[in-house]
């Protein structure tokens, strides 16, 4: 063995929630652990989630969270470390945190306190770090995983890729994980921006653009019978077309040439109540929806559908009273693209899971490799899941290598 060459029983590539997850409970175990990086900040995913506090695991986190082309695949790694596994760790380490809505949970003070926990794990079970390090290639040295880095070559006998998918490239996401797959011969699922804005077609959105920055709690849906995603969440409009929480969790469903159908006020029929209150409701048009909606989106609403805001309903023949509040409950909405993976929280898709072990997440054609994290084809919905597979399938395999 070289000078510059050194053996470790496990060598996690990628040092983000999933492969310091795993680097640490694989050393707690007595394995020698290395965990390599090409960033020169660690874990910056960790670092900018939730605004800085890191919405770090969902109390609700269940296999029907999530999205895959094997959905029972994520069943195993889910139900051996669980929401209240991870919340126990956060616990020990004195961390407070506080639940936001829908069973999400944040820090108190800041996202780094979620790393400086994983490094301090890490470092009880003696992992070695080589950051920043570029990984140049990886092969087999007999029986042995041989890494050649920038720092000199590693032999391992387990390698655990947890480089994440093609998000954020500016923090410096790469396509790492789906070269090494094809390199051992195991099938990718395509991949797509997650969890992302979507955008339309710039003259047909000039109407809606003015109203950047406006937001209201919406229902939206899409897609057809299995595929079909249905959520109720805040909506904001933005100048290239629609974007929170509601958006970002159904472009995960949505697929290009396929619409959206969205209720803008999902706890009302306003086609029902406008004609029935035509004896009623003496207010005019304009007034009467901001009381349902945001004023500037009532007053563009009417715009758009060609409605004099100062009309009085009682003056209003019933056909138009039930086209306006139809177009309010069911605005179908054809997207032109996403804002692509500059925005996206997530990768779709990735390695395909049906190469994968579920208890260990090993490759079954390449015993000793091992994918986890975001890399694989399980994507999370909003809100904290996805960071709950990164604990998850990064103990499987911590406690398998």
């Amino acid at each position: 063995m070289s000078s510059t060459q050194q053996q470790f029983d496990v060598a996690v590539i990628g040092a983000g929630a999933a492969g310091m997850m795993c680097a640490a409970v694989a050393g707690q175990r007595g394995r020698r652990v290395v965990l390599i990086d090409h960033a020169a900040k660690l874990a910056e995913k960790i670092r900018i989630s939730g605004g800085g506090r890191c919405n770090f695991t969902n109390v609700g986190a269940g296999p029907q969270n999530y999205l895959s082309q094997n959905p029972h695949f994520c069943r195993s790694a889910l139900s051996r470390y669980t929401p209240q596994d991870f919340i126990a760790l956060v616990k020990r380490h004195r961390i407070a945190f506080h639940e936001k809505h829908k069973g999400q949970l944040f820090c108190d003070d800041s996202s780094e306190d979620i790393i400086a926990m994983l490094k301090a794990e890490c470092d009880a079970g003696n992992v070695a770090w080589r950051m920043p390090c570029a990984v140049e290639a990886i092969g087999k040295n007999g029986e042995l995983f041989r890494i050649d880095t920038a720092a000199g070559e590693i032999l391992a006998s387990s390698v655990v890729i947890a480089t994440g998918g093609l998000s954020i490239p500016k923090i410096g996401a790469t396509d790492f994980a789906y070269r090494v797959a094809r390199q051992f011969d195991l099938k990718l699922v395509a991949t797509n921006p997650g969890l992302v804005p979507l955008t339309f077609d710039g003259r047909h959105w000039e109407p809606f653009a003015e109203l950047a920055g406006l937001a209201l709690p919406v229902a939206v849906e899409t897609g057809q019978k299995k595929e079909r995603g249905h959520f109720l969440e805040d909506l904001l409009f933005t100048h290239r077309g629609l974007s929170g929480p509601a958006i970002l969790q159904i472009s995960s469903y949505w697929k290009l040439s396929t619409p959206l159908t969205l209720n803008l006020v999902p706890e009302l029929d306003v086609a029902e109540t406008l004609i029935e209150g035509k004896g009623t409701l003496k207010k005019n048009l304009g007034n009467l929806l901001a009381q349902w909606l945001p004023g500037r989106l009532a007053e563009g609403w009417l715009k758009v559908n060609g409605v004099d805001a100062g009309a009085r309903i009682a003056d209003m023949p019933d056909k138009s009273l039930r086209r306006l509040g139809d177009s309010l409950n069911r605005w179908v909405i054809l997207p032109s693209g996403s804002e692509g993976y500059r925005k996206a929280e997530v990768t779709l898709g990735g390695v395909d899971t049906r190469e994968l072990s579920q208890q260990t997440m090993m490759a079954t054609k390449a015993p000793g490799l091992h994918f986890i994290g975001e890399a694989v084809d399980v994507t999370g919905w909003l809100g904290g899941y996805n960071f709950q597979w990164a604990w998850a399938s990064g103990v499987a395999a911590g406690l398998a290598v």
